[in-house]
């Protein structure tokens, strides 16, 4: 929790983003305070949506990202952040695991990078995709749940905690 209050510090306010000519292109979904807020509905929201556009085997997958934030009601700042866990230098280790599964699903053989002949792009681009999407979905929607429990605990110790504190203070 202190890691999301020192962390407000450096997020910009509301007026700050209204003056940002090239962000109207989302209309009044920046408006929306659930975008910004960092409460355990948006926050969990927002990390399960940049983790499924970051198994999205395409350039750009902040624009997706922002896109379902606002549209989803998901934190945008976690959103963002977590769709930086695809880079050129995870791309291998992200992608081989999705391509095997999505050609396992489509019942390919799964064939090397050098090996591939513009004919079998399709498919195999298809399997990719497959892959991407099933893992992607997966891991943000059980991400979704575990931040949700984990956030929930943490208020439950510290009620627990603040219960102790207040018997012991009567005693």
């Amino acid at each position: 929790m202190h890691l999301l209050k020192n962390l407000r510090k450096y997020l910009p306010t509301y007026t700050e983003i209204q003056q940002y000519r090239y962000l109207h292109i989302f209309g009044d979904g920046l408006k929306q305070p659930e975008v910004w807020a960092f409460n355990r509905q948006s926050t969990a929201k927002g990390v399960a949506i940049g983790l499924f556009c970051a198994f999205l085997p395409m350039p750009f997958e902040m624009v997706p990202a922002i896109f379902l934030a606002v549209l989803m009601g998901g934190n945008l700042p976690f959103a963002l952040a977590c769709v930086w866990l695809s880079n050129p230098l995870t791309w291998i280790p992200l992608y081989t695991p999705c391509y095997l599964l999505g050609a396992k699903i489509l019942q390919l053989n799964p064939i090397a990078l050098n090996e591939i002949t513009l004919m079998q792009a399709g498919t195999h681009y298809a399997a990719l995709w497959l892959g991407c999407l099933t893992i992607g979905l997966i891991l943000s929607i059980s991400t979704h749940f575990l931040i949700s429990y984990l956030w929930r605990s943490q208020i439950r110790q510290r009620w627990k905690r603040r219960q102790l504190m207040r018997l012991a203070r009567k005693k």
